[in-house]
């Protein structure tokens, strides 16, 4: 039933916001396309009641509830981006807007954008612990939420491996296309 209400939820966070996008730019109601995208987060909250009166009912803490939490980390750190990024797009598409920026591609601006990409990660990270933690604590058998706690090291990996790729753009920054003026001249031999 949980896994079945994650795949529901996510469909419904695309049909909400394609809805939420048609009526604010094909519509021209930008209020009321608005408010459609702002009840996305109550499908986050509907899972996580789902899964807080499954536990409730005595069901083995597994794997369901483990990435229950998770897919509400995750659209809690990165739901707004990319409704934003969306957003833009649309509105490019759709309304005659200005093209949507690109993220840098080189340098240290390309560095800073991936670290606010992780920050995402990590807020991901943190809200999935919280979440894993307080259901640990519901359950209240530590023989039984073994599962639980597998979970969060998991959610810690993703963001740990996430951060070292963004380090490595601060590490190793991406050097930029030379211009024409900037390239030495070419010696010729004798």
């Amino acid at each position: 039933m949980i896994v079945t209400l994650i795949v529901i939820c996510e469909v419904g966070f695309w049909v909400l916001l394609a809805a939420g996008l048609a009526v604010r730019y094909l519509l021209k109601m930008p209020r009321t396309g608005a408010a459609l995208l702002l009840c996305e987060p109550l499908l986050e909250v509907l899972l996580l009641v789902v899964t807080a009166i499954d536990l409730k009912n005595g069901a083995e803490p597994d794997w369901k509830h483990g990435l229950a939490a998770l897919y509400i980390g995750y659209t809690v750190g990165h739901g707004h981006r990319t409704v934003k990024w969306l957003d833009g797009h649309a509105a490019h598409r759709l309304a005659g807007g200005p093209p949507p920026r690109k993220p840098p591609r080189h340098g240290m601006a390309r560095a800073r954008y991936e670290g606010r990409v992780w920050l995402g990660t990590a807020v991901g990270a943190i809200v999935a612990t919280a979440l894993l933690q307080i259901a640990i604590w519901y359950v209240g058998d530590a023989g039984r939420t073994g599962s639980l706690r597998s979970w969060m090291y998991a959610a810690w990996r993703a963001a740990g491996i996430h951060g070292l790729i963004a380090l490595s753009y601060a590490i190793w920054p991406k050097k930029g296309p030379v211009k024409e003026q900037e390239r030495e001249p070419v010696r010729a031999e004798r």
